[in-house]
């Protein structure tokens, strides 16, 4: 197996500009980075230093999003805006967009914010097949304690693939989130490799001290680590609980040809330049021995 390795851009490298995070990226070994933007003036720099382009956010699409507004106007508005923004990237040859769909109010029921997206999405994925363009779930579940994301369980996934079997609308495949819901990470490649449309290298570690204490529900009275809830931590990978090697076997099995993306959020590396980069080395290091 021989995959393409990249990045999100994490805070302290991106804050350099893109100029800067394309040198690193290339003078450590990676093939692709993921950027918030895209346009020439990006296109041109990632060709200039030898890179591809990952995913694409979309506008509007991660995180808090208009797109499962209760208001008909705002939800409108967003999906034109969406629509504009496949268009452009299709044009300068992007193919993934990646979405985390968290209800513009985070305490709408998943039920309801469920009915807004079979409205508001089939026109949204029929844009992106005529534009070539990838649709990528992300599924962090969202803030505490609701947990309102669209996409984060497997029961949520199958009854939106039923809903749009296309697979312009897939998957952004994250074990890290999977690990920390008690999720099986390599059961969910098994039944939804086929809509797996991106991949990012990050890892979970379970916390079995600190589950003691607040069990699978948000500590109370603070966390002990960056990027965590009490029970759990965000790792690199080779650092936490997912198994690589069998990821690697199954992502090969499914027939996945997309990088894997290494998405920075680790106490351990964090908080300086030189911090983020050493946690994107090591990261880039471990996912090596599997996907090179």
């Amino acid at each position: 197996m021989n995959k393409k390795i990249g990045m999100r851009i994490s805070p302290k490298i991106g804050a350099e500009g893109m100029e800067s995070v394309a040198r690193f990226a290339a003078s450590i070994g990676l093939d692709v980075i993921d950027v918030p933007v895209y346009n020439q003036e990006v296109k041109d720099v990632l060709e200039n230093a030898g890179l591809e382009v990952g995913s694409i956010d979309g506008v509007g699409a991660v995180g808090s999003t208009k797109l499962l507004s209760a208001d008909t106007k705002s939800r409108e508005e967003a999906v034109n805006a969406l629509k504009s923004q496949m268009t452009e990237i299709s044009e300068l040859g992007g193919k993934v967009m990646f979405m985390c769909l968290v209800p513009e109010d985070i305490t709408m029921p998943r039920k309801k914010a469920f009915e807004i997206w079979k409205e508001t999405f089939p026109t949204i994925v029929k844009h992106a097949e005529q534009e070539n363009i990838y649709i990528a779930l992300e599924g962090w579940p969202g803030p505490a304690p609701y947990y309102p994301t669209l996409g984060c369980t497997p029961e949520m996934l199958r009854a939106m693939f039923n809903e749009i079997p296309s697979k312009h609308f897939g998957i952004n495949y994250d074990p890290s989130h999977l690990v920390r819901l008690g999720i099986d990470h390599l059961r969910v490649l098994s039944e939804f490799g086929d809509r797996i449309n991106y991949c990012h290298g990050k890892d979970t570690e379970i916390l079995y001290d600190e589950q003691y204490e607040c069990g699978n529900i948000t500590a109370t009275f603070g966390v002990n680590y960056d990027f965590s809830e009490g029970s759990w931590r965000y790792t690199i990978p080779g650092q936490g609980d997912v198994d690589w090697a069998k990821v690697a076997v199954r992502l090969e099995k499914v027939g996945y040809q997309g990088p894997i993306s290494i998405e920075l959020e680790d106490h351990r590396y964090w908080g300086s330049l030189e911090k983020e980069q050493q946690g994107i080395i090591k990261a880039k290091e471990h996912l090596a021995i599997y996907f090179k």
